[in-house]
């Protein structure tokens, strides 16, 4: 059997997709990419609830790809940026900007698994009135989320560019691009977007691409949004077009993905994602499990779970041995306490994945010797999940 891929991405995917990402590669000027890349970018607008007069990107790369495309289009050296620093990809994002040549003021949680409060960011951004404030959505290293609404209040009222990092968040988390005033949200194509991985997404807004224009140091031609934007452009007026190849396959991946989605409808879709992590943390509870993350900040896209007293990173591969692969810690301060499980995108439509999954953590539990009741595991996720 194969084994239930149950990790903070990549995702299991869903068959549309499997069959779209499987066929032949087609030419990225044939008729059925330049409609599949078009109606693409169309829709993205949609799932990132974004304005009409946004503008899309979508490249051949991974997340960390559209992280760096956001810090080399808005920031020049000598410019001053803040980083909200919630975990792994949050020191991530501050090296990018450092070898950027930004000067950086970081706001930082004080643990992993918790975050700088927002009067805290909003008192640094005020004091030092940055170019810019990065934030992560939410952490996949920690499962931390951060409040994106009121960072994204605060850059508007302060003029300051907002740039969030959706990558394990985007499509699972409620995020109003537009409502909200945020100028840059993006995301890969392994998590909550539900396809393989290979695709890195960003979504900008009129005063990102104003920036853009304001700068004096251009970005990496492979980055750069003034060599991707006449792409964009033609392919979403359904003009073929070339600057350098895109992943056609994962193009007509992506048309089917982002299809699935929206017949859900968005605030669906962020509903069943918080009802799944509502379920998923019940039954952990349930067990006696504790999560990393703080209550009052948990993301509904993965859970971050410590090991009970005396177990250790063993457990994962005993769960493994359920044919669930979940995934260890990640946070470098505390790797070795704690292991993670992913629930998002078509994961989330799966029940009989999501009971798969806390059958086998279950398992591996009784199996090392830590007491827990199955049943009341699951009685306590369908109480959420239907």
């Amino acid at each position: 059997m194969r084994p239930l891929l149950m990790i903070p991405g990549p995702i299991e995917v869903s068959p549309a997709v499997v069959a779209a990402a499987s066929g032949p590669p087609p030419s990225h000027v044939s008729a059925q990419v330049i409609e599949a890349f078009g109606e693409s970018l169309e829709m993205m607008r949609e799932v990132f609830c974004a304005s009409p007069s946004s503008q899309p990107f979508v490249v051949a790369g991974s997340g960390t790809l559209a992280m760096e495309m956001a810090v080399v289009n808005l920031i020049e050296p000598g410019d001053s940026v803040v980083v909200v620093n919630t975990g792994y990809f949050s020191d991530r994002m501050a090296e990018m900007l450092r070898r950027r040549g930004a000067t950086i003021e970081e706001v930082r949680a004080p643990s992993p698994g918790a975050a700088p409060t927002v009067a805290e960011v909003g008192e640094v951004l005020r004091r030092v009135r940055p170019i810019a404030v990065f934030t992560t959505h939410v952490d996949t290293s920690t499962g931390v989320k951060i409040d994106a609404a009121a960072i994204a209040d605060l850059g508007k009222d302060l003029g300051i560019l907002s740039i969030f990092d959706g990558v394990c968040a985007t499509a699972g988390e409620e995020f109003l691009m537009d409502e909200w005033g945020a100028d840059i949200y993006l995301t890969a194509s392994q998590k909550a977007i539900g396809l393989p991985a290979g695709l890195a997404l960003l979504m900008a807004s009129e005063r990102a691409m104003m920036r853009r224009e304001e700068l004096k140091t251009p970005p990496p031609m492979s980055m750069d949004f003034h060599q991707w934007l006449p792409i964009m452009k033609a392919y979403e007026e359904r003009r073929p077009s070339y600057f350098a190849t895109p992943a056609t396959t994962l193009i007509m991946a992506l048309q089917v993905g982002l299809k699935e989605i929206l017949e859900q409808g968005m605030a669906n879709v962020f509903e069943r994602h918080q009802s799944v992590a509502d379920g998923m943390r019940a039954a952990w509870h349930s067990m006696g499990l504790e999560t990393l993350t703080d209550p009052h900040l948990v993301a509904n896209t993965l859970s971050a779970i410590r090991y009970p007293a005396g177990l250790d990173a063993t457990l994962v591969s005993e769960i493994a041995k359920s044919s669930v692969i979940v995934a260890p810690g990640l946070h470098p301060e505390c790797k070795t306490e704690y292991f993670r499980v992913g629930h998002m995108g078509y994961t989330t439509l799966r029940n009989d994945w999501l009971e798969t999954s806390v059958l086998a953590v279950s398992q591996a539990l009784s199996a090392k010797g830590h007491v827990n009741s199955l049943d009341k595991a699951l009685e306590a996720l369908r109480a959420h999940i239907g």
